[in-house]
């Protein structure tokens, strides 16, 4: 039986010679605003996607025009901690290069959308100018590493970013080729290879995706993520992390051997050695991931496949020492808090609804400008949340006049007076960039919401907290698959409605319904809704009234997740 065939990818990187391809030369060619198609898998790594304007698609095949190219740049931010002259840099590049608008993703990066190929590199060069990078970003390796942008526990929070920090630059790519085609880095003429110590010539299968939490704020949903780190604290001092693998989102319709799946806690490690987990996981991922089937190549299948005590097991050998027994720990939910706080040193946070994380200025709500303003004279940093918002944190108390006054001035110190249905939703970019978008997201959720806000508002249910979450795809961005109300692109103005996960990440949803049209989606989720305003229990969240009530079972680990539960009639009229 012969073995089988390594997917394109695993060709593409090893041609590659360490990620350079024949990037650079694309990027000299003026006859196309395109790359090569090797090339536009190999510039993922370098932090960028090549898009296209799906909106203008027909009118420019009408035309016999070359689609309307441009290029995505996602920016890490560890931990999500940005300098406010970072903030400002972003900000003056998203005019000069890009749309005018500034996303803050679901992984705490920013994102600039809509840069033509002969502004890529100047763009990159001051993005790193600002000391910020976009390496590793994107592509088979380790991504942006997350961390809670608690804004309570100050001391602890230094020690959990500073470990994000430390992990995002210990799995940070080790090839030259990053700073010889960006940053016009010298090309050392050598007999020698680049040499990745961590990575190898070929990286890993998949992407791979690092959190770290700190309860009882699951914030950055540990469990939707190959690798987190749960920090444990005793008597206020940070003592180290339960370590949890094999979560992720990702799917693809029709396909059933696809799925997504939530991490299983597997150990605890002190503090000290969070690094050194952190890298022996990626390792046995590298050794033991699927590089056949990219369908089938994230840790969450390396781990289904083969079991989570397997997966402890062969760690434990990688690190020559065993993880330690879990510890308790708490998750109450994956929110943010938002408004003023006041943290144990004097210092304030606070914290901004941003919708869908796009930071712009409409008529009536000059955000982006007044946040500029902000960064001029703030004098402490930016933190993006891992729901698409943004705190204002560490705020002196010399300062917290002058920046409320701004907030005032430019109509931000309302952003948080919506429904708190509102308020924990959560949309991927989608159309009209995301080349793998189905339906709407970003554009579409705020007018789903107004129309569920009607509802809301007649039972008596404005304040209260339901996770709700759209993505144009199933490959689950905006991680739709543990919220409560999840909504995921089918086609067309057409989703697949997934109810039940749990309000702090730690449940998967299921399906309720398939191929859902747009305009019915309040009349689906009104009775629901109702339903629950009258009948729940004191305290009970909505995830769990939806499985209690049975209109859908919960999802367990292995289950079917793609099964319909309640109403199988009405999925094959």
């Amino acid at each position: 039986m012969s073995e089988k065939k390594l997917s394109a990818n695993e060709g593409i990187k090893t041609r590659s010679n360490y990620l350079r391809g024949t990037i650079a030369e694309g990027l000299a060619d003026l006859s196309t605003g395109s790359l090569s198609e090797d090339d536009q898998q190999l510039i993922k790594f370098h932090g960028s996607y090549q898009q296209d304007d799906r909106d203008l698609r027909p009118d420019r095949r009408k035309h016999r025009l070359e689609k309307a190219y441009s290029f995505m740049l996602r920016i890490r931010v560890p931990g999500g901690v940005s300098t406010s002259h970072q903030w400002l840099e972003t900000d003056r590049m998203a005019d000069a290069y890009a749309n005018g608008t500034i996303k803050l993703t679901t992984r705490q990066a920013f994102q600039l959308h809509g840069i033509i190929k002969t502004n890529l590199k100047r763009t990159i060069k001051e993005i790193n100018d600002a000391a910020m990078d976009t390496i590793a970003a994107c592509g088979d390796v380790n991504r942006n590493v997350m961390c809670n942008p608690n804004p309570f526990l100050s001391s602890v929070h230094e020690e959990v970013i500073k470990a994000a920090r430390d992990i995002s630059t210990h799995l940070t790519p080790q090839t030259g080729a990053y700073h010889e085609i960006w940053l016009d880095g010298e090309k050392v003429k050598t007999s020698e290879e680049d040499e990745e110590p961590i990575y190898g010539k070929t990286y890993l299968p998949r992407k791979f995706k690092i959190t770290i939490a700190v309860p009882p704020s699951n914030d950055v949903d540990i469990f939707a993520n190959d690798l987190s780190f749960i920090a444990i604290v005793e008597e206020g001092k940070l003592v180290g992390y339960n370590v949890a693998v094999g979560g992720g989102m990702g799917m693809t319709h029709g396909n059933e051997a696809t799925f997504p799946r939530i991490a299983d806690v597997i150990g605890y490690c002190p503090a000290d050695k969070v690094v050194d987990v952190a890298e022996k996981v990626v390792l046995v991922q590298r050794d033991f991931g699927d590089r056949t089937d990219r369908k089938h190549s994230r840790l969450k299948y390396t781990i289904q496949d083969r079991t989570p005590e397997w997966f402890l097991s062969e760690l434990n050998k990688y690190l020559g020492y065993d993880l330690e027994p879990v510890r308790p720990y708490e998750f109450k939910d994956n929110g943010d808090r938002y408004g003023w706080v006041e943290d144990e040193r004097g210092n304030f946070h606070y914290t901004l609804f941003v919708q869908g994380g796009r930071v712009l200025d409409t008529p009536g709500y000059p955000m982006r400008t007044g946040l500029r303003e902000i960064a001029k004279i703030h004098d402490g940093d930016f933190r993006l949340t891992a729901n698409q918002n943004l705190q204002i944190a560490n705020i002196s108390a010399k300062k917290r006049a002058e920046v409320e006054a701004l907030l005032e001035k430019y109509g931000m110190h309302q952003s948080h007076e919506r429904s708190a249905l509102r308020l924990a939703s959560i949309a991927c970019v989608s159309l009209p960039t995301c080349a793998l978008a189905l339906a709407e997201a970003e554009r579409y959720l705020p007018d789903v919401l107004t129309t569920l806000e009607e509802t809301m508002e007649e039972v008596g249910l404005r304040h209260d907290a339901i996770t709700i979450r759209m993505t144009g795809c199933p490959n689950g961005c905006g991680r739709p698959f543990i919220s409560e109300i999840g909504f995921v692109g089918r086609g067309p103005d057409r989703y697949n409605l997934y109810l039940g996960g749990g309000h702090a990440g730690q449940r998967l949803s299921k399906l309720y319904r398939q191929d859902v049209a747009a305009e019915d989606i309040q009349a689906v989720l009104a009775p629901i809704l109702k339903h629950y305003a009258t009948e729940r229990n004191e305290g009970e969240h909505f995830g769990d009234f939806v499985i209690r009530a049975g209109y859908v079972q919960a999802t367990v680990q292995g289950d079917d997740f793609h099964k319909n539960i309640k109403d199988e009639a009405y999925l094959s009229s």
